[in-house]
C-alpha cells in the first residue's frame, strides 16, 4: 500500500517573507491556521491553541527553519493518538508573488484511519483558503 501524504499548493500575492510570517508568526498563524504562543523557530517544540476556545490542538517540534525558504515540523494533533507526522513548506518566489507548497507526511495508514486522512486535507483546504483570503487583502 503507498504511504498517504497530503500535498497542496497555493499561489500568493506576497513575498516570501510576508507569506514566511504567516507560517511562524503567532499573530498571523492565528488569523488561518491556529495560534502558538510563540514564534516557530528552528529546534524549538511549539504547542498552538484555539483562537476562539484555547484549547491545545496541536503541538510537536520545528525540525528546519530556514527563513524563507523552508519550514518543516512534526505534527501531532489528539486524534492521531501516539502517531507523529510530519508538515513541510516550501516558499519558491514566481512572478507577482510567492508559490506555497505543503506536504503532510506520516499520517496513519489503513481503513480506520482514512476519516482522519479526510478531515485533515478538508482542515488545510480551508486553513490555506483563509491564508489566501487574508494576504490578498480579502478577509472579513
Amino acid at each position: 500500500m503507498t504511504e498517504t501524504i497530503l500535498q497542496k499548493s497555493i499561489y500568493l500575492r506576497a513575498t516570501k517573507a510576508q507569506v514566511w510570517d504567516y507560517l511562524t508568526d503567532p499573530d498571523k498563524l492565528a488569523i488561518w491556521f491556529h495560534k502558538p504562543k510563540v514564534p516557530l523557530a528552528d529546534g524549538a517544540d511549539y504547542a498552538m491553541f484555539g483562537t476562539e476556545s484555547g484549547d491545545k490542538l496541536m503541538w510537536g517540534t520545528v525540525n528546519t527553519a530556514r527563513p524563507h525558504d523552508y519550514l518543516e515540523y512534526t505534527f501531532t494533533i489528539a486524534p492521531m493518538g501516539d502517531a507523529t507526522s510530519t508538515v513541510k513548506w516550501t516558499l519558491e518566489e514566481v512572478a507577482g508573488g510567492t508559490r506555497l507548497s505543503l506536504e503532510h507526511s506520516g499520517l496513519p495508514q489503513g481503513d480506520a484511519a482514512f476519516g482522519l486522512t479526510l478531515a485533515l486535507d478538508k482542515g488545510w483546504d480551508e486553513h490555506l483558503g483563509r491564508l489566501r483570503a487574508d494576504a490578498h487583502g480579502e478577509s472579513d
